[in-house]
């Protein structure tokens, strides 16, 4: 699944993608639902992923099964890996895009997408109701649906139970605490082993800092995107960016992931720290590597409500699509129950595949579907179009708090280099 992250490498090529199509809209409903045709003898059907390794391989096999569905009909699966936003935009810009493609930044590229909602109101097969809800909160822009949820995950904690069971530290529970989160961390904290209680990334994605922030009952930006004064660097915020700062300081954390220095994941799978905060990506890679591993909802501050945060990956489709009725019939597929069973390393978006494969009563699983219901603020870069460079001031600023500033000074001053991009 993609993250959000800085997108300034892309602005020359959508400045003449979005130029090419700005103003033309969707175009008549008539054309809408019914350009391109369905399963046409010949027809090749580009899908781009930014997925390698196994998961590439899942997808590759649910695109051959398409083709066995649809005779006559070849879905190129086009790779795109960690280039996947910039090829994704020279496509757009040369009016030659993939037809269907992953998608996480709406605010970006929706110009330059097919609107969804007439297909999806419809469209039965789909059974829209047995997807969650909040999903599609994520692939909407002005409530205009351009993306059918794929996959997601939200974020928790993960544990090493060796290290717990040594210091004889009960496992931690859901409905724990920040200040206890905090203990924990220093009991299990070991300099002469070079042990920590936990790992705190040197270059925070501020993305995912979000859930911390709103559970502190702070936000990046304004509900309606255009103050970041008064949010942005509100106590609330300082703070709980502040408590990773401190950590780092005292030793009960080590900073992960910055200049010659291990990746977080690394680490934990090395026995090195106690507790590792992300999303569902490193579970596999954690069993595989022998990790004695829990997961269990993030913490609260005392006295507020957990807040989650949300990465989606959802399917939409492309604009200049010859074959639109076509690509909507391999995102149907896609999202399936079968195609979803298929894609063992996502977390399934249909209520009827996690029920059925009882995801939410696994110990491991449950604390990620515990989140989701408490994933519905919205992220920063969905209420702003200009977010991205806002975020290079803010990034900026976490990054320099994870060195030993000051999170108060120096978000005030992320504000007032921000607030040029607010106008």
């Amino acid at each position: 699944m993609k993250k959000q992250a800085s997108l300034i490498v892309l602005a020359a090529a959508l400045m003449v993608s979005l130029s090419a199509c700005g103003g033309s809209g969707s175009g008549s409903k008539a054309e809408t639902a019914g350009q391109g045709g369905g399963s046409e003898s010949g027809a090749t059907l580009r899908f781009a992923t930014w997925d390698t390794g196994d998961a590439l391989k899942i997808e590759q096999d649910i695109a051959k099964k398409f083709e066995e569905s649809h005779p006559g009909t070849k879905v190129q699966v086009e790779a795109y890996a960690d280039g996947f936003d910039q090829k994704l935009a020279a496509g757009f810009g040369a009016a030659n895009p993939p037809d269907v493609m992953y998608m996480w930044d709406f605010p970006t590229y929706h110009q330059s997408l097919e609107p969804l909602d007439s297909f999806a109101d419809k469209d039965k097969d789909l059974n829209i109701d047995d997807f969650y809800k909040g999903l599609f909160n994520y692939g909407k822009i002005d409530g205009t649906l351009y993306g059918i949820p794929a996959g997601f995950t939200t974020r928790v904690v993960y544990y090493n139970k060796k290290l717990f069971d040594e210091a004889g530290i009960p496992y931690p529970k859901d409905g724990w605490t920040w200040p206890e989160f905090q203990e924990i961390a220093g009991k299990l904290t070991d300099k002469s082993k070079k042990q920590y209680g936990f790992g705190a990334r040197a270059e925070n994605d501020t993305y995912d800092l979000q859930g911390f922030v709103w559970s502190n009952g702070g936000s990046f930006i304004s509900p309606d995107g255009k103050t970041i004064d008064g949010y942005m660097n509100s106590k609330e915020t300082a703070a709980a960016i502040q408590m990773f700062g401190d950590m780092v300081k005292n030793g009960s954390a080590v900073l992960t992931g910055g200049k010659g220095q291990q990746s977080g994941d690394d680490i934990f799978k090395a026995g090195k720290i106690a507790m590792w905060e992300s999303g569902i990506w490193p579970l596999e890679s954690f069993r595989q590597a022998g990790v004695d591993v829990g997961t269990v909802e993030m913490p609260a501050f005392p006295g507020k409500p957990v807040k989650g945060v949300l990465a989606e990956s959802a399917l939409s489709i492309a604009k200049d699509s010859k074959q639109k009725d076509l690509a909507w019939e391999f995102i149907k597929f896609y999202v399936s129950d079968a195609s979803i069973k298929m894609r063992v390393a996502d977390l399934p978006v249909r209520q009827s595949v996690v029920n059925e494969l009882k995801k939410d009563q696994d110990p491991l699983y449950k604390p990620y579907y515990t989140m989701l219901e408490r994933s519905d603020n919205t992220p920063a870069f969905l209420l702003n179009p200009k977010w991205n460079e806002v975020n290079r001031q803010l990034s900026a600023a976490v990054e320099s708090v994870m060195h030993g500033s000051n999170a108060q000074d120096v978000l005030n001053q992320a504000v007032k280099d921000s607030e040029r991009y607010m106008k």
